[in-house]
This record gives C-alpha cells, sequence and structure tokens, in this order.
C-alpha cells in the first residue's frame, strides 16, 4: 500500500472519535518514496541507511528550519503539518533541490526520489496526529507528483504565488479516489540552486587523457556491461604508459549518460584531451569507434574506426589504444603499449562473465559483492588459469569482511590459494596486482607481500588510482600515515570524481587518525558517510573519532548504530579482527578510540 493509501486508511478506520475533537487550519506535506519496493528489493540495507542521512542530513533540518512538525513517519512516507502555507512550500522546494545535488552523481537505479503533495484545509487534532479532508487530499496530491516533484492543490497555490519565487504549472482540475468533488492541482516548478562549481585542477606536468564512456550502439540495454568493459580496457592499456597522465575510469564514468560539453570536462577533471566513442556489438560481430579531442582547441585531433570479431576483441582494444596514443606522441611505437599477456583467456565465455562480475564489483553492495562472485566462479569454471576473475572473488572477500561478515578458515583458504595462483599467472597486470596485494594483506596476514604487489602494480600503472588508494590502505596496516596520506591524496587527484571515492576518503580519515589529526580525520569520515552510508570501516572510525574527541553524546549514537550493523561489536571482537592483518600500533590506535567512546570490553 502507498503512503496515501494508509493516509485514507487512517481516515477511513479512525471513527468514533470524541465530539469535541481539537481542528485547526492547517498546511499539510505528504511525501513518500518513488519506486520503493524496487530500491528495497535491490538493496534494503543499503536504502535504509540512505534514507536516515537523508532525514538526519536534509529532511528533519528543513523540517525544523521552516517551523514544521512532522506528524508521523512510515518506511517510506512521512505526513508533516505547517503553520503556514508559505513554509510549507518553501521547504517542500528546498527539500527537492537538495535531494536533487544529492543524485547528481548516483547511478540512476540507486537515487532516491521523493513526491511530495501539499494542501492548505482544516485538520483534526487527536493523540498527536491529524486526520480530516485536508489530510485526504495532500494525500491525493502526493499521488499525483512526478518523481522528484511536487504538487499543490488550488488554495496553496493562491495562497503563495505571490508571496514565493516559484512557478506553477497549471494541471487542471483532476478527479481522484475517494474525493467526491474535482481537486484543482498546480505543479511546482522546481528550479535547480546554482552549483557551486567544480574547481578547475590545474594540468598535470605530463600529456593527460580522461577516456569517457564509450555510447552502447547495440540497441540492447543488456550489453551496457560490454561497451563499459571495453571502456576499462582501453583506459587500462592507455594508463600503462609512464609518459601520460590517465584519468581513472571511476570519475571518467561519472558522466555516463550526461550531455558532455569536453572543455567542462578538461577542467574537472584536469586533463589536455578527452577520447570518446561507440560500442556496437552485433551476434559475432563488434566495431569500435573512438574520437580524440584536444580540449584546449576543441580540434578532434584522431579519429578511426576498427571493426571485427569478437574473437579479434583483445586486438581491437590495443588498436584503439596504440591509436589514441600514437595521436597524442608520434614517435610512440605501437610495440611500446602491447604487452605479452595482453590476451588473458582464450575463452570469450569467460571473459565476458568477468566483464559482468566487474559490474557488480563496483556496485560495492552485499547483493553486488555475491553475484561478482558467482559470476568469477562461472568465469573461472570455463577458464581455471584466468587471472582477473581469481583476484576479484579474493577482493569481493576482503569487502565484505570489513563490512562485518565472518568467512570460515577454509573459505579463507580457498581465496588465498586463488589470489597467490593468479599473482603467479599475470605478474604484470596492475588490476591483478593490486587486488591480490590487499587479499594478501588483509587476509592473508602478509602485509609485507600486500605491499609488495601493490608497489609494483602502481609502478607498472601510474596511473591506477585503487592501486594507489589501497597502498595508502596497507600503509595504515602499517602505521605509516604519512606515506598512507601521500598515497590516497594521488588516488584522489588521479580519480577526483570516483563513485567509489567514499573508500578513498575513509582510508584518508584511517591515516589522519594514525597521525593525531583527529579533528581532519573526522572531517573526512563524515565526507565518506554522506557519500555512502553502509561503510562499515567508517562507520567504526567515526565511533573511534568521537572518542578522541570527546564527543559522548554523539558515540553514544554511534555506538548504536555500529550495534544495529553487527550486535557482536565488542572491544575484544575487534582486538581479534583487527589483530588479523593490523600492526600493533595501528591496533592500538583503534582499540584505545573505540575504548574512550564507550563500546564495551565484552
Amino acid at each position: 500500500m502507498s503512503f496515501a493509501g494508509r493516509l485514507l486508511y487512517d481516515l477511513r478506520v479512525n471513527t468514533g472519535r470524541p465530539a469535541r475533537a481539537s481542528r485547526r487550519l492547517a498546511a499539510i506535506l505528504a511525501a513518500d518514496v518513488a519506486g520503493y519496493s524496487r530500491l528495497m528489493g535491490a538493496d534494503e540495507e543499503g536504502t535504509l541507511a540512505a534514507l536516515m542521512a537523508i532525514r538526519r542530513d536534509l529532511g528533519d533540518p528543513k523540517i525544523a528550519e521552516h517551523r514544521g512538525r512532522i506528524v508521523k513517519t512510515t518506511g517510506d512516507g512521512m505526513l508533516v503539518e505547517f503553520a503556514s502555507v508559505v513554509d510549507a512550500v518553501r521547504c517542500a522546494v528546498e527539500v527537492q533541490q537538495g535531494m536533487a545535488a544529492r543524485n547528481a552523481d548516483i547511478p540512476s537505479e540507486r537515487q532516491i526520489e521523493f513526491r511530495i503533495g501539499i494542501n492548505l484545509g482544516d485538520i483534526i487534532i487527536e493523540d498527536g496526529d491529524i486526520f480530516g479532508d485536508g489530510v485526504n487530499v495532500a494525500a491525493r496530491l502526493e499521488a499525483l507528483a512526478e518523481p522528484g516533484g511536487i504538487c499543490v492543490g488550488r488554495v496553496v497555490h493562491d495562497q503563495v504565488c505571490d508571496r514565493l519565487d516559484v512557478a506553477f504549472d497549471d494541471l487542471g482540475e483532476q478527479q481522484v479516489k475517494n474525493i467526491a468533488r474535482p481537486v484543482h492541482v498546480y505543479r511546482v516548478r522546481i528550479t535547480a540552486p546554482a552549483a557551486e562549481p567544480r574547481p578547475v585542477l590545474a594540468l598535470p606536468d605530463k600529456p593527460s587523457l580522461a577516456v569517457l564512456p564509450f555510447q552502447n550502439m547495440s540497441g540492447d540495454p543488456e550489453q551496457e556491461y560490454f561497451a563499459d568493459g571495453m571502456v576499462e580496457e582501453i583506459t587500462t592499456a592507455i594508463a600503462r604508459l609512464p609518459w601520460l597522465f590517465v584519468i581513472a575510469r571511476n570519475s571518467s564514468f561519472t558522466y555516463k549518460g550526461k550531455s558532455i560539453d569536453v572543455k567542462q570536462v578538461a577542467r574537472e577533471l584536469g586533463v589536455r584531451y578527452v577520447l570518446e566513442g561507440s560500442v556496437r556489438k552485433a551476434g559475432n560481430r563488434v566495431r569500435i569507434t573512438g574520437q580524440l579531442i584536444d580540449t584546449a582547441t576543441g580540434a578532434h585531433i584522431w579519429a578511426d574506426r576498427f571493426d571485427g570479431t569478437l574473437d579479434d576483441i583483445f586486438e581491437l582494444q590495443d588498436q584503439v589504444a596504440s591509436s589514441v596514443a600514437g595521436a597524442i606522441e608520434p614517435k610512440l611505437r605501437q610495440s611500446e603499449i602491447e604487452r605479452s599477456s595482453r590476451k588473458p583467456t582464450e575463452s570469450l565465455d569467460a571473459y565476458d562473465l568477468h566483464l559482468q562480475a566487474l559490474a557488480q564489483y563496483h556496485r560495492l553492495t552485499d547483493e553486488g559483492l555475491i553475484a561478482a562472485v558467482s559470476l568469477a566462479r562461472r568465469a573461472l569454471e570455463i577458464d581455471p588459469a584466468y587471472a582477473p576473475p581469481a583476484v576479484l572473488i579474493g577482493s569481493c572477500r576482503t569487502h565484505q569482511t570489513t563490512r562485518g561478515e565472518r568467512l570460515s578458515e577454509p573459505e579463507i583458504a580457498e581465496v588465498l590459494n586463488l589470489t597467490r595462483q593468479a599473482l603467479g599467472r599475470a605478474k604484470d597486470n596492475p588490476d591483478v596486482l593490486w587486488m591480490g596485494g590487499l587479499t594478501l594483506a588483509l587476509l592473508g596476514r602478509d602485509r609485507a607481500a600486500g605491499g609488495t604487489a601493490l608497489d609494483r602494480a602502481t609502478s607498472l600503472n601510474p596511473n591506477c588510482a585503487a592501486a594507489w588508494a589501497q597502498r595508502g590502505n596497507v600503509y595504515c596496516f602499517d602505521n605509516r600515515p604519512d606515506a598512507a596520506i601521500e598515497a590516497v591524496q594521488r588516488a584522489m587527484r588521479l580519480s577526483p570524481f570516483d563513485p567509489l571515492g567514499h573508500l578513498f576518503k575513509a582510508i584518508l580519515a584511517y591515516a589522519c587518525m594514525l597521525a593525531g589529526q583527529y579533528e581532519e580525520a573526522m572531517s573526512w569520515v563524515d565526507q565518506s558517510l554522506h557519500e555512502n552510508a553502509t561503510n562499515h570501516a567508517a562507520t567504526r572510525m567515526k565511533l573511534a573519532l568521537c572518542g578522541y574527541l570527546g564527543r559522548t553524546e554523539e558515540a553514544r549514537e554511534w555506538i548504536a548504530r555500529l550495534l544495529a550493523i553487527n550486535p557482536v561489536h565488542t572491544i575484544a571482537w575487534f582486538k581479534a579482527f583487527g589483530s588479523r592483518f593490523l600492526s600493533p600500533g595501528t591496533l592500538a590506535v583503534w582499540v584505545e578510540g573505540l575504548r574512550r567512546a564507550g563500546l564495551p570490553e565484552e
């Protein structure tokens, strides 16, 4: 039942009220989440955490600012009373503008959008709840609103149209369910507030490039992962050139599905060149087109088309990469970007499954990690010697461990066996090296071996943001905060708008905490949790920092959140957990902060 439906149900069942029930005129705001069931089905834990964060950071503060009273909430909805209709509309507009800003860099399938209806009418107050025709109409207006939109009644429109700088679209009279008379509806025209411009990044001291998402020209949305996988492979091939500065794939992909101004992209990412193109897959045939743009002049300095079969896919990717590099630096020889293990598997079915696993992995949700492991296992069943899916399983297991999942010793042994075999087969693959290195350091309790693998990854591909960030993470394990800060800052410059940037910020907060820079650490961990409230390690760090900063009341709130994530959280549990991979110095910093915050000992 929708939120509107539940409100109507309340009206029907709450009969037999006292004859002298209190009445007053009020502005009523009804809101619910569009597509709530779909969001919960895709990621229940993440959706609930995101809704809590929205209420804490945006909804509740705006309602309080405009003198509203929250009457009731449900999982996906809210009923709010205002004494002033102007305050109600102003609050609704600012909430929707705030939601649009929060959703700007979130994939469309994960965006939370509200529908809001506002009515002015007579209400009945009973035991803090409100009833009456005014509530009924507000609920129906909410049901008429589009996701991200606001609908108001005629009286609301007439009251505020000359008092607020807000435009309206007249939708005319609408016949709505359970309302005898037609309701005259107006849609609020919401304009985005002037966004703070992203800072202009200085150009690096060497040629710089961003590979933007390629268009999927196959006519099949299910082939998006294939087009994205092509871009990732091409980006990796180009990024191996030490004389080039290449923006990480994740930051480039924040422009996916958007109308692109290459000069704006260049300013925001701090690059001289932009590569864009398309991928068409039809049966066994593949066509890749690309064009390289000099953003200083807007000139197309290279464009080409590459046709072949799926059997040629790795050669096609190399041709694109070498042509781009050759256009930037004519003296470059194609042999300089070829690698002996460029064709990672003879099985295109295994390769396709690996691309699908990567797409799931990038979601970084519980469900995404489980799906990625399953797909990677299927790829290994086809080609047991294929290194990328082997280390991807280890990376997924590492994330699951830090999110609080307990792996059995046989499961850990299996992951480490896969990882070590993969590292032995793909010694020159930076992605295999950084994923495998982190797994060795965390699950394998071998920080030295993990650090060595990560160092080799950054040496082979100095443009790999993920490798630099995880190098910083392992520096933290070793209690080397200065080196960690330097590594993570480099990762953030290589990928300034990374959708997984919350991980980078959490690692930077980690390093600052180890360095005793508690206020700086708190700033970074707050940013990390704002971007992803389900980051369990960041939640623990927030609690430890509350302890170091003496924020007793706030610490109690975060203890409750931590225990809600996993009730086994105690000092003793964390000691057992952290001693697997943290140096004694790092573990001591964690334990002291958690103890000061008041986390139970047992």
